[in-house]
């Protein structure tokens, strides 16, 4: 698509969803869109994705988004906006009251485009969802939006998988969480994030009372994390999902949430695939499950279970018959 023909759907008076994703749009067609979308009154959902859209064209969008009254959706996923078109976006955030999902991952966000979404995040009344995946968000970035979820009062979804968080910026979102009373979903897979983090997470989740999807897969929390995270469990009243898939995790951290599932009554699915689990940390597990009434999802696939582990798995199911167990055991034959 070139010159204004994107942009001329939305002069259509009853269209309200667009896709317009791997068009090689660029920037002069999102000059087009953003003017348009100032005085387009039926739009609701804006499908960009993938189609080289830089700082300029950002801007562009952003300044549509200032005057524009109904779209609720926008999806930017792997452009090119970078720091300079995070800021634009940002401006339009402290403006537009309309938008609930904004998605802008993978397109080179650093730590400073991320402090400009953040104290946009602390005037904002309306985005719920934000999608930051797979962006070079690191430490003080990480720091930034923790201060932002203390004052945030709507937004429910944060993804910021696939960053360069590390430990010590994640204890600060842990932080955040103890005062946060809005996000439902937080995605930290695949953030360097390890035992420290962990322990900070598992004092956010004893007083928070409204995060109930927690995912931390792909991380190197080992044991000592999961034990804090499991002690938090005995007392969390509200998470819902936790997901640790691809940790260092080994028999003795299964023990510990294996103890936990004792006594939670919230947590419905805990992913613990491919983690160093075995047959020890199985039967603790299976233990686990005679009592437990509440978890309907266990995953446990390549987690080193040979026929042991299964067996005791298997034994376990006679007497809880909500659970389902997923894993894939070592052969036997």
């Amino acid at each position: 698509m070139v010159n204004q023909t994107a942009a001329n759907f939305l002069t259509l008076p009853t269209l309200t969803s667009l896709d317009l994703s791997e068009n090689e749009i660029g920037d002069l067609e999102a000059q087009h869109l953003g003017t348009a979308l100032q005085y387009n009154t039926t739009l609701l959902t804006l499908n960009l994705n993938q189609n080289s859209i830089g700082p300029v064209g950002a801007e562009y969008l952003a300044n549509g988004l200032r005057h524009n009254t109904t779209l609720t959706k926008l999806l930017l996923l792997e452009n090119q906006i970078g720091d300079v078109g995070a800021k634009h976006m940002s401006d339009a955030l402290q403006h537009n009251k309309t938008l609930t999902t904004l998605d802008i991952s993978r397109n080179k966000i650093g730590d400073t485009g991320v402090q400009h979404l953040a104290d946009a995040l602390q005037h904002n009344k309306t985005l719920i969802i934000l999608n930051l995946e797979s962006n070079h968000i690191g430490p003080v970035g990480a720091q930034h939006l923790s201060d932002a979820l203390q004052h945030n009062k709507t937004l429910t979804t944060l993804n910021l998988g696939y960053n360069d968080i590390g430990d010590i910026a994640a204890q600060h979102l842990g932080d955040g969480l103890l005062y946060n009373r809005t996000l439902t979903t937080l995605n930290l897979r695949t953030n360097k994030i390890g035992d420290v983090t962990a322990r900070h997470l598992a004092d956010a989740l004893r007083y928070n009372t409204t995060l109930t999807t927690l995912e931390l897969q792909f991380n190197k929390i080992g044991d000592i994390g999961v034990q804090h995270l499991a002690d938090a469990l005995q007392r969390n009243t509200t998470l819902t999902t936790l997901d640790l898939q691809s940790n260092p995790i080994g028999e003795i951290g299964a023990q510990h949430l294996a103890h936990a599932l004792q006594h939670n009554t919230t947590l419905v699915t805990l992913n613990l695939s491919t983690n160093e689990i075995g047959d020890v940390g199985a039967q603790h597990l299976a233990h686990a499950l005679q009592h437990n009434i509440t978890l309907t999802t266990l995953e446990l696939a390549s987690s080193g279970i040979g026929y042991v582990g299964a067996q005791h798995l298997s034994d376990a199911l006679l007497h809880n018959t909500v659970i389902l167990v997923i894993f894939s055991p070592v052969s036997c034959l």
